[in-house]
């Protein structure tokens, strides 16, 4: 029996679902009936593999209930497939188009399926991804307050006052659930011990590198993108250079 791929393109309002080899685009809405639709059709049709690109989280839910009702399920870079859709020489794009793009990776590249994270993994990260906004912002002000004329450095004082007293109290929950749960508790220990790494680094490789310690240390360096890939031709021997993997782990 021919072996069936999906593609699923995900925007804030839809799923355009592309199912091959049957080569037909179904739309359901990004909600809680439309995805539990496009799970009952997937449970029904049994596909080999299901692909989804990482959309800034418009893509959580239904990845998530897609993995949780047993189904095979990977979550691709954006960029890997723009590259894969010029390599075949597929410039257009809408979302049936896209739909199609993904089932045809999913059939031709076969993506890993790893585990995706955990809701408390994901609440993590958002706690995580809300820190980072306000150190952002209290940056922005901090600059603004070195140059501000005095009619604003009150406000601008009260403000950055307002913003440490927030990113006090995310850093206290933050730690709070690394310390009740059983599981990370382990893993941040172990991650305090080595020299250098502090409380964000524990956070966000907690959060956003799932796979950490399931994947050898060669693979998980080319995954966050810190493993210097080589760029030689013939009797060339070019400098190696790090490149691609997941940026906000690899700046951290």
């Amino acid at each position: 029996m021919e072996e069936t791929f999906v593609g699923v393109d995900v925007s804030k309002a839809g799923l355009d679902c592309d199912e091959l080899p049957f080569a037909h685009v179904i739309r359901h809405s990004n909600d809680a009936p439309g995805i539990a639709a496009l799970v009952a059709r997937m449970q029904a049709l049994k596909p080999a593999l299901i692909v989804l690109e990482a959309t800034g989280g418009f893509e959580t839910a239904a990845a998530s209930t897609l993995a949780g009702a047993g189904l095979p399920v990977a979550v691709v870079n954006p960029k890997q497939v723009r590259d894969f859709a010029k390599a075949m020489g597929i410039l257009a794009k809408t979302d049936r188009i896209d739909a199609r793009v993904l089932a045809l990776f999913a059939q031709r590249i076969r993506p890993q399926v790893r585990a995706l994270p955990t809701e408390d993994q994901r609440d993590l990260a958002e706690l995580l991804g809300r820190r980072s906004q306000l150190v952002t912002m209290r940056a922005q002000e901090q600059t603004r307050l070195a140059t501000a004329q005095a009619v604003a450095r009150d406000s601008l004082a009260e403000h950055i006052k307002w913003l440490d007293e927030r990113i006090g109290k995310l850093d206290i929950e933050l730690t709070h659930r690394l310390r009740t749960s059983s599981v990370w508790k382990v893993k941040a220990d172990l991650l305090k011990a080595v020299p250098g790494v502090g409380k964000v680094t524990v956070f966000t490789l907690l959060s956003r590198l799932p796979e950490l310690g399931a994947l050898s240390r060669r693979a998980i360096a080319a995954l966050v993108g810190v493993a210097p890939f080589a760029a030689d031709s013939g009797k060339r021997k070019a400098q190696r250079f790090v490149w691609g993997g997941r940026a906000d782990v690899r700046s951290v």
